[in-house]
């Protein structure tokens, strides 16, 4: 930990699953501050795992794979790959730079996404996915539980066959507020990043009315403008909207007024 650096003495919550956490609670550390890793989202298999199954041993079948996010790749590729390498014709894409990476480090190249607004109207503004190219193409998207409907309906309205595959779950911390309550009441909690409307749900669900108003207090760093809007549909004001990423959310940490 850098004892002078630009977050020194304040405690920063990082909210990612644990399994995502790692990098910018070290970058926070790096630069002073003190992480708390308190994940909003615990990530596990499907519950029923047939879906993921039947896809994978018809991979050759699609034109195109989507993973909404690195954990879609996380827990679909293994099932894929069991069946054999990754099909010469079957065209990657994604939503994000970590999916990018994720599919990488399998040495899977050639992958579909933006490289700036990192989500699914961004994906379809692409050229690679406009009307002609996906026609009468089989689509197969891998995610987890409750993901958004929006590309999927756009890319059958486009006339593509669309299959959506869920092939990870989602939950709620197993431990309840208490780390988070114990910090605001030490006055040790200075901020708190939030990477999805979903786990921003999960936060305000998961507070009594003391943890509320200890929220609206607490600056929020969100990195998306969705977030963000949903943030403040939910009643809270104190929302930072960084750039994309992990990189985005330390950027806005560094440039905070912590004075103010």
């Amino acid at each position: 930990m850098s004892p002078h650096g630009p977050l020194t003495g304040h405690t920063i919550v990082v909210t990612r699953p644990r399994a995502q956490s790692a990098h910018l609670a070290e970058a926070i550390a790096a630069a002073g501050g003190t992480p708390l890793v308190f994940p909003l989202l615990e990530i596990s298999p499907a519950s029923d795992p047939q879906a993921l199954q039947a896809a994978a041993a018809h991979i050759v079948d699609y034109a195109m794979a989507i993973f909404v996010s690195p954990n879609a790749v996380d827990y679909a590729l293994p099932s894929i790959l069991a069946n054999g390498p990754w099909p010469a014709g079957l065209c990657p894409a994604t939503l994000g730079q970590g999916s990018v990476k994720a599919l990488l480090a399998h040495g899977i190249e050639g992958c579909i996404a933006p490289t700036e607004r990192f989500d699914s109207e961004t994906l379809l503004s692409l050229p690679e996915l406009a009307p002609e190219k996906v026609r009468g193409k089989r689509i197969v998207i891998f995610r987890g539980d409750g993901g958004r409907e929006l590309l999927a309906d756009t890319l059958r309205e486009r006339g593509a066959e669309v299959d959506c595959i869920t092939c990870y779950r989602r939950s709620g911390p197993a431990d309840g507020a208490a780390p988070l309550l114990a910090a605001w009441r030490a006055g040790q909690l200075a901020a708190i990043t939030v990477s999805s409307s979903e786990g921003m749900r999960y936060l305000v669900d998961l507070l009594d009315a003391e943890g509320r108003e200890f929220l609206q207090k607490t600056p929020i760093f969100v990195p998306h403008a969705r977030i963000a809007e949903n943030a403040r549909a939910l009643g809270l004001s104190n929302i930072i909207l960084t750039d994309a990423a992990d990189a985005g959310i330390l950027a806005g940490l560094h440039a905070y007024n912590w004075s103010a």
